[in-house]
């Protein structure tokens, strides 16, 4: 029984806690706009530019050593 004495007032705390966080939460505006974050994977933040593909010299290793004779 003495153990309610001490189980009461920390259920009343965890109580308190809660709610103070809850009325951050909406003094906050966390509950303003529930849908936004929902549909915000659907869509992409910024409209892509088409990347600038140019080519690009690569060295020729196919070729011979007899090919680079000195003229």
């Amino acid at each position: 029984m003495s153990v309610i004495y001490v189980l009461i007032p920390i259920a009343v705390l965890f109580v308190m806690i809660g709610l103070a966080i809850f009325f951050w939460a909406v003094k906050s505006k966390q509950f303003d706009d529930l849908d936004k974050q929902g549909f915000s994977i659907l869509f992409d933040d910024e409209p892509k530019a088409p990347a600038k593909t140019e080519p690009t010299e690569q060295p020729d290793h196919t070729t011979n050593s007899s090919d680079h004779e000195p003229r």
